[in-house]
């Protein structure tokens, strides 16, 4: 008899371990088991914005943020967000999304760490900055919303302007020397060196990007911006950058004498590019390095054309 309750017991024991070995193994209840809901989705990253657009949910924002320039229509029919770095909990909150798809860029950490708790399903785009990385972007929210098949359609057409972007560039002779500008006003230039999305996008169209040297975005020095001595310089499109009055180029340069004696100032080579379209890594972007890659070199342009 004692010999039987010892064994029951001991079985009783096995039993309990295993339970407890199978509670350990199971995944832990996350936003990801719940179903997706995607009536109400929340876009945080100009990319994401664009990529939902694309797959054909526009229907289905309520609210973006500030970087969402593109369409015109997201920042004029959606609420905003406002800038994606400088988020509130409450703020996304009280769109009352069923779904965030957000940037891996978006801050601050304690507000996303804060929104990844909350009972809304919160789902980071991570991708690096380049020509790969778009199929990534694209590929991600694609398959997240059950629409893949709409994404490989984006990323084909991406991927025929990239074949066009390769093309053009192997034509190149010799790498324009650019200078991209974040921002001109107020007294300061911000350049943009190694590291920082500019950068690469300058390499993809062609280019060498003179400010290699500088890690981010930096402030430049009229006596730097004079020694780098630009082919081209390449400045944010205004109507991207803070609201308030804007000056024109012309008056911008003038404020920065190591700009305004550059080759090209003298050769009118300043141009206002459209950063959102460049710098996010989206749909849009292969499209703007093409068009960039003919304004680095007009050369190529005129030799296919006879000229």
């Amino acid at each position: 008899m004692l010999q039987a309750n010892i064994s029951r017991a001991f079985a009783l024991a096995l039993t309990g371990c295993a339970c407890l070995a199978a509670s350990l193994l199971m995944p832990a209840k996350s936003q990801a088991a719940a179903p997706l809901d995607t009536s109400r989705i929340a876009s945080i990253g100009g990319d994401v914005t664009e990529i939902l657009y694309a797959l054909g949910f526009e229907p289905n924002i309520v609210a973006v943020d500030s970087t969402s320039v593109f369409p015109k229509q997201a920042l004029q029919d959606k609420k905003s967000l406002g800038y994606m770095r400088a988020l509130s909990t409450e703020g996304v909150l009280s769109v009352s999304p069923t779904l965030i798809i957000a940037t891996e860029k978006a801050g601050p950490p304690e507000v996303i760490a804060a929104l990844k708790e909350s009972s809304v399903r919160y789902e980071t785009i991570a991708s690096p900055d380049s020509a790969e990385g778009i199929d990534v972007r694209v590929r991600a929210v694609a398959n997240l919303l059950g629409v893949p098949g709409r994404g490989e359609e984006t990323i084909q057409k991406v991927h025929s302007q990239l074949d066009a972007l390769r093309q053009q560039r192997a034509a190149v002779k010799r790498p324009t020397r650019v200078l991209f500008l974040l921002s001109l006003q107020g007294g300061r230039a911000i350049a943009a060196g190694s590291g920082t999305a500019a950068h690469e996008v300058i390499a993809l169209a062609g280019g060498a990007n003179i400010a290699s040297d500088l890690t981010g975005y930096k402030p430049l020095s009229d006596e730097a911006a004079l020694a780098l001595q630009p082919d081209v310089i390449l400045i944010m499109d205004r109507n991207q950058q803070a609201d308030g009055p804007k000056d024109s180029i012309e008056a911008q340069m003038a404020a920065f004498r190591g700009l305004s004696s550059t080759p090209a100032a003298r050769d009118k080579r300043i141009y206002e590019v459209d950063g959102a379209a460049l710098l996010q890594f989206g749909p849009r972007t292969a499209e703007a390095m093409l068009s960039l890659l003919k304004l680095l070199h007009p050369e190529i342009e005129a030799a296919k054309s006879g000229n």
